[in-house]
């Protein structure tokens, strides 16, 4: 495969994420927003043939849908039947694998798509809200993608309100240990990371091209653990690049991160 030579921030961000489905087998995937959806399209045509995904409404798919409109000629690929009942089996089984885009990442790994601020009565902010992902988030694997890396999201002290279980041995529920929480990577604009430091404490991965170690430490209010050279992040393939294309017809992806780091074309 040739590595490419142009490419967008978005699109690195994509094949990086793409990773944490690659290694999975046959696992639902649900990417949540633009950039790991297509995370998981990537990993499905490319990586990881055997990877499941729905049209997010009741069908199972063998070829993942592009986002966006779609022409009035296309067909989706049903493979099959995929109502709650059997997406409930899947992720009570452990057999789905989940992305989403957190407002909070505290330093266990807990998260926050519920409120910010204020009290928990009357908070200043009201978002999505925890939803199923208490459940989710003790039941099967996770990953985060952050498109603006910064210590109000990686912040200081505990989230404003705790929308998933991490590795706080504090709030974990009652039967269960640190063993079963399984969180994968996070990717974000500057790097990738995941919590495999010591005692499960967050750790960089690989660092964005032109991004420096301190520049990730100087985002995240909490200790990030560097251990040794840290990689720069794998550049797409032309190929690669070519299934994004693909995905994502009406490049939507060129609207989900701001600002590229240098050596990056926007």
């Amino acid at each position: 495969m040739t590595v490419a030579s142009d490419y967008t921030l978005a699109e690195l961000c994509i094949v990086a994420a793409s990773k944490a489905f690659a290694d999975e087998g046959e696992v639902l995937a649900t990417g949540i927003g633009v950039i790991p959806r297509l995370a998981a399209s990537l990993t499905m045509k490319t990586t990881n043939p055997d990877l499941m995904m729905t049209d997010s409404e009741a069908w199972m798919l063998s070829e993942p849908n592009p986002i966006g409109k779609r022409g009035e000629h296309h067909m989706q690929a049903n493979e099959s039947w995929m109502g709650f009942s059997r997406i409930f089996d899947n992720v009570w089984s452990g057999k789905r694998h989940a992305m989403l885009g957190p407002t909070q990442i505290d330093k266990h790994g807990q998260t926050n798509t519920s409120a910010l601020g204020g009290t928990y009565e009357a908070p200043k902010v009201m978002m999505l809200g925890a939803r199923g992902f208490p459940g989710n988030s003790i039941s099967h694997p996770n990953s985060f993608f952050v498109p603006s890396h910064n210590t109000r999201v990686f912040m200081d002290g505990e989230c404003d309100f705790v929308s998933s279980i991490g590795y706080n041995p504090e709030r974990l529920p009652k039967g269960h240990s640190l063993d079963d929480i399984d969180i994968r990577l996070i990717v974000t604009d500057l790097c990738v990371m995941d919590f495999g430091g010591p005692d499960h404490q967050i750790r960089l991965v690989s660092l964005h091209p032109g991004v420096t170690a301190e520049q990730v430490q100087e985002n995240t209010a909490y200790a990030v653990h560097i251990e040794g050279d840290i990689p720069t992040t794998e550049a797409p393939t032309e190929e690669q690049l070519a299934i994004i294309a693909q995905m994502d017809p009406h490049n939507q992806r060129a609207y989900q991160i701001k600002d590229n780091p240098p050596g990056v074309r926007s």
